[in-house]
């Protein structure tokens, strides 16, 4: 049977030091596919604007009885209603921004144009230079304090390729409240270890948007056959004689993490967005960027 995938890594599979200068090697390149991405997207992309003390004009608004916002006569005589003139808020936000380095983000299909680990990363360095163009300070956990750049995901490219081999699971405890944070990984871990590490970000009134990178084969499970299949994170074997009949409970089992997983996040208000390796990552910006921008309040279990 032809291969239909493979976890792509240095000749040195298990050496970590071989695999963080493969990364290193790969940050320039991923860091041009960034920008090229950015380019395709950034007319449609205005910030998260919303009401507040500023100097800039925002938007007229109808008024209503109790408005504090001093009343615009001028625009209020071109028709029949009362208009108020909103300025924008201009504090900087603080994004926080994490691509899972962990090997099972290694993979890649035949099916597939990129690793998950390489659309991670540009996934990441694409919301880097969005966010620095706007304005907002960017950070990424356990490498960087929050910064404003106009060169961010430049710096960061830069951070990475210098950076050690990196925990699999960042600290989270410093992001405080009223911070957003982006986090593209496939996942795969159990839900209840995923729920568990980002608890905290819930606790702290933190807004999350979790991106989960899927290779086309991990879904649909095209194996059939003799396969051997190696955990990419603990190097375990399976050896199954036919492995169309695994396709079922396997499926299953997929589908029904991806979905505890984002209703979980759901409750809290927070997004999940599902980008495909051989798909657009420029369609996960644009989902991204509607989550980031939609009004309302910063949900999770913030204390007082």
């Amino acid at each position: 049977m032809a291969r239909i995938g493979e976890v792509q890594t240095p000749a040195a599979t298990r050496d970590a030091l071989a695999r963080g200068r493969l990364r290193a090697s790969l940050v320039p390149d991923l860091l041009v596919e960034a920008r090229r991405i950015v380019n395709t997207v950034i007319a449609g992309w205005h910030g998260r604007r919303k009401r507040g003390i500023g100097e800039n004009f925002w938007q007229f608004r109808p008024y209503v009885e109790g408005d504090s916002s001093r009343i615009d006569w001028r625009r209020s005589a071109r028709d029949d209603h009362t208009y108020v003139r909103d300025r924008e808020w201009e504090a900087a936000h603080t994004v926080w921004l994490w691509a899972d380095p962990s090997p099972s983000m290694l993979y890649k299909s035949t099916g597939a144009s990129v690793s998950k680990e390489s659309r991670a990363l540009v996934l990441a360095l694409a919301m880097a230079e969005l966010l620095s163009r706007s304005g907002e300070r960017i950070a990424w956990p356990g490498l960087t304090d929050p910064f404003t750049a106009r060169n961010g995901a430049e710096r960061i490219a830069a951070q990475l390729m210098h950076a050690a081999d990196p925990p699999a699971k960042p600290d989270l405890s410093s992001i405080r409240r009223f911070c957003d944070i982006v986090i593209v990984s496939d996942f795969l871990d159990p839900v209840e270890e995923t729920m568990a590490w980002l608890d905290v970000l819930a606790r702290h009134g933190v807004r999350a948007h979790l991106i989960e990178v899927a290779d086309p084969a991990e879904e649909t499970f095209p194996y059939a056959g003799r396969t051997e299949f190696t955990d990419p994170e603990t190097g375990d074997k399976l050896t199954a004689g036919r492995a169309e009949m695994l396709g079922d409970e396997y499926r299953l089992l997929y589908t029904a993490r991806r979905q505890e997983l984002a209703g979980w996040c759901k409750r809290l208000g927070w997004s999940y967005t599902v980008n495909h390796t051989d798909r657009l990552a420029s369609e996960a910006l644009v989902r991204i960027h509607m989550a980031m921008t939609a009004d309302g309040a910063f949900a999770g279990r913030a204390s007082a």
